[in-house]
């Protein structure tokens, strides 16, 4: 059943019950296997996991997307689609893969927006042992095409706009001949479309030969600190996570999440948890919509929500401005970049009483690796980082094994080479797991930097300095890539940072450093509320001047005089809008310094 033929429910969407589906043989066929199979691990592959909850669950809303117009204040109609038949689409779909020859570790491109079709094409590739190759479109016309031609693509799963982009430069992909087109075929696109693939029999799928050590699929990073690289993914990582996500956080099967982030749409399926698409840009979740995303909690009695720190931003100023609470909403995440406390605050004051706000921290090679939760955050470390202490990031999840290293900008081949540090030194931290990724498949020479080996396995090295404390809590204090190297020491970006960012007209702040290593003259360009935009020059010296006093009153900041305005938002990444691209705006401070010195 395709996601148009979908039916549509108006006002709070119900769930079918049970008893309405006896005398459909899937079904009998799913309460059978799930009567008679356990349902724990491991899971040679990992989309095998929606068999199980589409056993236990088969009624149950898995994904719905609103349909129609919005107005404020009013139900929507959804398309909605059950677990058993999300778990019979991509069977029909994998079987339509393996018909036009997909095979495991081939190599297939996602260009599809964020929705139904975009989770069910996912789990249909992976059923089909294809190896995904997911990544933002937003990065950048140049980026995105070196990405995508250096990962060597057996093929493209592409809107109709994405396929003739492709064939239009098909010399760059020769390997490409596994496509399929998403959306209305014209001309000389190719076939099959979705819809013809989602006709195949379910019953002709096979389950490949798939083990926990096979590639599943390959996510590139933001490119936030440099060129975006390719990270591999197997089977058992994507397991690991959700094994981790599940156990540390006590997800339960049967709640309902709204999904500001694709790949947390990808583990509620396979953890029994409903799905709701919310009516967003998920490129640009700094720009969403709050009643939109308000209305749809309410109409589905939301409980648990996933967004950037940017979305709970916007979202939490409106909710605090409006007086508006989202009772229902019991459990909410934020990563990508450090949530400031305030937010933190608002959003507590949004949703249920009871209700927890978790802020994991990874990365695109290692995530989760550590988590607090908002209550910690703003009894005990919150006036800490605003101090400079940098941003706590909270203990490391079970299974996550964790250093920090001297700081080293060059390569290292074991873990010996680098020199461990004691409890509460800056340093760069390095973390092992099930969750940890081994390798990058594009950008390979980055291995040398960021992968280390001992006789237990590999290491990542993150990339981010900070220190555990005595509660072994780990604090970030930027990127290594990042820190501002002064003739008096270094400068940490988080730190700094967090310092200016107590400043009431102040949304957010980019320390840089202007000049040659060793010889960098410390930056801070800040980036006003936009109701607290100076107005003419007057009002920028008088706010430059308050920040100016600010810094003097801290040892962290003594040495920062050089403050700019930023005239508009901070260039930030694509995919969550919240980490800030500083090196694009080394050139910009570089030229504001100049104008001033010739003045």
């Amino acid at each position: 059943m395709r996601d148009s033929e979908l039916s549509v429910e108006a006002s709070r969407p119900s769930y079918p019950k049970r008893g309405a589906w006896k005398g459909n043989w899937f079904y009998m066929a799913m309460s059978s296997f799930a009567e008679n199979r356990p349902d724990e691990g491991p899971f040679p592959n990992v989309a095998s996991r929606l068999r199980i909850v589409a056993a236990r669950q088969p009624s149950q809303v898995a994904l719905a997307r609103p349909l129609g117009r919005y107005r404020t204040g009013e139900s929507r109609d959804y398309a909605s689609l059950s677990f058993a038949d999300l778990e019979l689409q991509t069977s029909s779909m994998a079987a339509g893969f393996q018909q036009m020859g997909v095979r495991p570790g081939q190599r297939i491109v996602m260009l599809v927006k964020f929705g139904t079709d975009f989770i069910s094409l996912v789990f249909a590739l992976l059923k089909a042992g294809a190896v995904v190759v997911l990544i933002d479109p937003g990065m950048g016309r140049k980026n995105l095409i070196k990405c995508l031609e250096d990962t060597q693509p057996d093929g493209f799963v592409a809107i109709p706009a994405a396929q003739a982009i492709r064939m239009a430069m098909r010399r760059r992909f020769p390997k490409a001949t596994l496509n399929v087109t998403v959306g209305r075929r014209f001309g000389l696109l190719p076939k099959p479309t979705l819809d013809q693939l989602a006709g195949t029999p379910s019953a002709t799928y096979r389950p490949p030969d798939i083990s926990l050590d096979s590639e599943a699929a390959i996510i590139f990073t933001t490119g936030s600190t440099g060129p975006p690289k390719g990270v591999l993914y197997t089977h058992q990582t994507f397991n690991s996570q959700i094994d981790q996500l599940v156990d540390h956080y006590q997800i339960q099967p049967g709640g309902c999440d709204l999904s500001g982030f694709p790949l947390f749409g990808l583990f509620n399926a396979m953890m029994g948890t409903t799905t709701v698409i919310p009516d967003m840009d998920p490129t640009r979740p700094a720009d969403v919509d709050p009643p939109r995303l308000m209305d749809a909690m309410d109409q589905w009695g939301i409980n648990q929500a996933f967004g950037s720190p940017a979305l709970w931003t916007t979202f939490a100023r409106y909710a605090i401005d409006q007086e508006r609470r989202v009772p229902s909403l019991r459990r909410v995440f934020s990563a990508g970049a450090p949530v400031p406390p305030h937010v933190l605050q608002w959003m507590r004051q949004t949703m249920h009483e009871d209700g927890e706000m978790f802020t994991p921290y990874g990365a695109t090679e290692a995530l989760p690796v550590a988590s607090i939760e908002s209550r910690e955050v703003l009894g005990e470390t919150a006036d800490k980082c605003q101090q400079g202490a940098g941003t706590c990031v909270g203990r490391r999840f079970p299974g996550i094994e964790w250093k920090v290293v001297a700081i080293d900008d060059g390569t290292a081949e074991r873990l010996n080479e680098l020199h461990e540090l004691p409890v509460g030194e800056i340093g760069e931290l390095v973390v092992r797991g099930p969750v940890v990724t081994e390798r990058y498949v594009t950008r390979t020479d980055q291995n040398a930097f960021h992968k280390v080996r001992d006789e237990t396995g590999i290491w990542h090295r993150m990339g981010d300095v900070g220190y555990v404390d005595d509660q072994q809590r780990f604090w970030c204090c930027g990127r290594k890539s990042h820190r501002v190297r002064t003739a008096g020491g270094e400068l940490y970006t988080e730190t700094c940072e967090a310092i200016f960012n107590t400043h009431p007209h102040i949304h957010r702040s980019a320390l840089v450093g202007v000049g040659p290593a060793g010889q960098q003259t410390p930056v801070l360009i800040a980036e006003p509320w936009p109701e607290n935009m100076p107005a003419d020059s007057m009002n920028r010296e008088q706010l430059v001047t308050q920040l100016r006093n600010l810094a003097s009153e801290h040892e962290l900041t003594r040495t920062i005089d050089q403050v700019l305005i930023f005239p508009k938002r901070l260039p930030t990444d694509i995919r969550h809008n919240s980490k800030i691209f500083r090196e694009q705006l080394v050139p910009w401070a570089t030229a504001q310094l100049d104008a001033r010195r010739s003045h």
